[in-house]
């Protein structure tokens, strides 16, 4: 939904397979979805070209974050239970229990979010990939 536009999202990449954008509860600032465009349930089951996409992009995506936060590490997961849809969770990670995602802010700021958006979409830029950041 949020891809279609249906519901509002803070996107950060957008290109013809691909999108990411700030999760809703994020388990730090920073903390990112990628998504593929085509509609897929579980990840084993998605074709190896674009799983490959989906994960040169949250590489990609997953450098901005960890320049623009100063993270020492970027965490990357597929939980696959909050939504029948794919998507890997990319954040920034200073110990083991930011993978938690039960301890998900369920209540985030909106300008703060807004704020995180424009930081990660400005290292994206700064960083040569201006023709996939959305505003």
């Amino acid at each position: 939904m949020i891809i279609n536009g249906d519901i509002p999202g803070r996107f950060v990449w957008k290109d013809d397979d691909v999108v990411s954008f700030l999760t809703i509860n994020p388990v730090t600032d920073g903390h990112l979805l990628v998504v593929p465009r085509q509609e897929v349930d579980h990840w084993e089951s998605i074709e190896p070209a674009l799983f490959g996409k989906i994960n040169t992009v949250a590489q990609t995506v997953g450098q901005a974050v960890r320049s623009a936060f100063d993270a020492p590490r970027i965490g990357l997961l597929i939980a696959g239970l909050e939504v029948p849809h794919l998507h890997v969770h990319v954040f920034p990670a200073w110990q083991i229990e930011t993978f938690d995602l039960a301890t998900a802010d369920k209540d985030p700021d909106p300008a703060a979010l807004d704020a995180v958006a424009d930081k990660i979409r400005a290292r994206l830029r700064e960083q040569g990939h201006g023709q996939h950041v959305s505003d």
